[in-house]
This record gives structure tokens, C-alpha cells and sequence, in this order.
């Protein structure tokens, strides 16, 4: 991996889909070479690649490797099945219709090339919205600063820099004094597992907590900012992001502390009003009843998985993307911000 903390969750090389396999950190750093587009499907289902952005890219990737092994017949099928994997990240199916567009306009024999360039295309904006959001939201930040943050939104979520994290890095590297107070995020600990592992390659000073500790850290004055990713923003502003996110949001509405979102443009849903009609994902109640593979309620006690909650946009104080901070009213903000480009 790269110094300084730098790295690729998902890349492309030697015609295969390489996967930084999220389900092994932090105990092991294991790369998943995959020639097969199937394959590629099942490791954004089980969550080996995951974060709005890097499932988009994944797919991507995925559908370059369809037409190297079927054609054109092969890369709809590709599209369609990648598509069922995960219902609520905007970016997934985003970045599917890019794919199907450019196989609609390119002839036969530069199928294969044409989608495997506009992949590399669709990875490198979202490295570039990375850093152009990490830069506009470190403004935002104080010279010291406690921010928490929920979940993972960093480059494991997105290809190399992150959202949330690329706010933290980008603020860290400029020598601002962050903290960062880091959300376990139950069920799947992908702040325990993941944000904590990032931090700790770039160096930023921070101490994990139990989701249910961020009142009580607010109620005493120890936190600046909330800073969390999305999944899929309405038109309205209405945010889906990690389960809990609302929960924080509302926290943070009640102690007078900033709550942002940072996203890239590619994450906006400009067709959907508000956050009623946005899909929210139900995954498998054993993630809750299980912690590493071990049970941990009584045999017969049944549970619920939303992997996903919205946060109304009366709750945000602003939501950075790579254009710029988009304020309240969201409808008006963003709607600049996206013009021909958003969606």
C-alpha cells in the first residue's frame, strides 16, 4: 500500500477487479483478485466492498469484466444482476447507467475497451470529488476540533481518500488539531473494524465509543462537529445514511452542534422529493443477533436489520460535495450545485 495513508478499495488491473476484502480488517490486509463478474456481484452483496461510491466503482469494474468475457449480451446481464445487489446507495445504480450508455454507443469491437476506460473515468472523479470535498469541508472544521463520525466514509467507502474521512484527512494534513471520536456502528462495526483502521494510517489522534455514548459525550460539551457520508440524498436534502444517523443528528440538533453531510454529487437523487421514497436496505437478522460469528442473544429471540436510516434536512447544517457547500434550503442548494451534472 501507498505511505501517508493513501490506498485503493477497489481497483482494476491486469483485466481483474482487485477488492481490499473489508470483511477480514483489521486483522488481515487481503486483496481479492476477481476475473468473473459474479463474483464481483456476491462481494458487494456480503459486504466485502462497501460504501455508496465504492460499490458504484466495483459495479463498474464489473461490467468492464462482462464484456472482456461475453459481449454485449453478457454486459446487460451484468448491469441487471449488479443492480439487485444493494437496494439504497444512489451511486450503484449511477454508475450502472453510465456503463449501460456507453455500451449502447460503442461499436462491437471497442466494447470491452470503451467500458473498462469509462470505469477507470467513473473511478478517478470520485478520487477527485474526494479530495475536492475534503478541502472545502476542512474549512468548515475549527483549528481544534472534536468531531465525531458514524460509520465508515472514508477511502474504504469510496476508492482511496473518502467523505467524511477526506473532511478529517484533508483538515489533519493541513495541520489543524483534530480528534475524532469514532461511532463502533452495531451491527457490523464498521466504525470499530474500519474508520479505526484508516485513522490510524494517517495518524489521527482518536478513541472508539459505543454508539450509544454520543449523547452523553454532547451533554458534556466534548464534541465540535458530526461529520457522516450518505447513501442517497432526496432533492429536498433528506439524507440516508448508516442506521443511526438520525439518531445523531437529532443529538446533535438538541446540543447546538453542527451536523454535516459530505457526498459526493454522484450520491444525489434529484427524482426522489424527499426521503420518504428512498429504498431502505434489510439485511439478514443474524448481523444483529450475532457479533463475529457468535451468538449473543437467547436461541429463538428474533431481530430486525435496517442497515439504513434518513436524517430530515432540517437536522443538516450543510452538505459538502465537490461543487461546494450546499446550505439550507437544500432544495435551492443543491439543486445549483448538481446543474447538468448531478444526476
Amino acid at each position: 500500500m501507498k505511505s501517508g495513508g493513501d490506498f485503493k478499495a477497489v481497483d482494476f488491473r491486469g483485466g481483474k477487479v482487485v477488492l481490499l476484502d473489508q470483511t477480514l480488517l483489521p486483522r488481515e490486509e487481503r486483496y481479492l483478485e476477481i476475473s468473473d463478474w459474479r463474483k464481483v456481484a456476491e462481494a458487494i452483496r456480503t459486504m466485502r466492498v462497501r460504501g455508496a461510491p465504492a460499490i458504484g466503482i466495483a459495479a463498474a469494474f464489473a461490467v468492464a469484466l462482462a464484456a472482456e468475457t461475453g459481449g454485449r449480451a453478457e454486459v446487460s446481464l451484468a448491469c441487471d444482476e449488479l443492480a439487485r445487489t444493494r437496494p439504497t446507495a444512489v451511486n450503484l445504480f449511477w454508475a450502472i447507467a453510465r456503463m449501460r450508455r456507453v455500451a449502447g454507443e460503442a461499436s462491437k469491437g471497442e466494447l470491452a475497451p470503451a467500458l473498462e476506460a469509462e470505469a477507470h473515468r467513473i473511478a478517478a472523479e470520485q478520487d477527485a470529488a474526494d479530495r475536492a470535498i475534503g478541502e472545502l469541508g476542512a474549512d468548515l472544521l475549527p483549528e481544534s476540533c472534536r468531531a465525531l463520525t458514524h460509520c465508515n466514509a472514508g477511502g474504504l467507502a469510496t476508492y482511496s481518500f473518502g467523505t467524511a474521512l477526506g473532511v478529517i484527512k484533508a483538515a489533519h494534513r493541513r495541520g489543524k488539531k483534530i480528534f475524532v471520536w469514532v461511532d463502533e456502528t452495531r451491527p457490523l462495526l464498521q466504525g470499530a473494524r474500519l474508520t479505526a483502521w484508516e485513522l490510524r494510517r494517517e495518524g489521527v489522534e482518536m478513541a472508539l465509543i459505543c454508539d450509544d455514548m454520543a449523547g452523553h459525550l454532547m451533554s458534556r460539551g466534548e464534541v465540535d462537529a458530526v461529520i457522516t457520508g450518505a447513501d442517497r440524498i432526496a432533492a429536498n436534502g433528506d439524507t440516508a445514511n448508516k442506521i443511526g444517523t438520525y439518531s445523531l443528528a437529532v443529538l446533535a440538533e438538541r446540543h447546538g452542534i453542527p451536523f454535516y453531510v459530505a457526498a459526493p454529487l454522484s450520491t444525489l437523487d434529484m427524482e426522489l422529493g424527499d426521503g420518504g421514497a428512498i429504498p431502505i436496505e434489510e439485511r439478514d437478522p443474524h448481523e444483529v443477533t450475532c457479533v463475529a460469528g457468535v451468538r449473543v442473544s437467547p436461541d429463538g429471540v428474533t431481530a430486525r436489520n435496517f442497515a439504513f436510516d434518513v436524517t430530515p434536512a432540517e437536522l443538516i447544517s450543510a452538505i459538502i460535495t465537490e461543487r461546494g457547500v450546499a446550505r439550507p434550503p437544500f432544495g435551492e442548494s443543491l439543486n445549483l450545485l448538481s446543474g447538468e451534472g448531478g444526476r
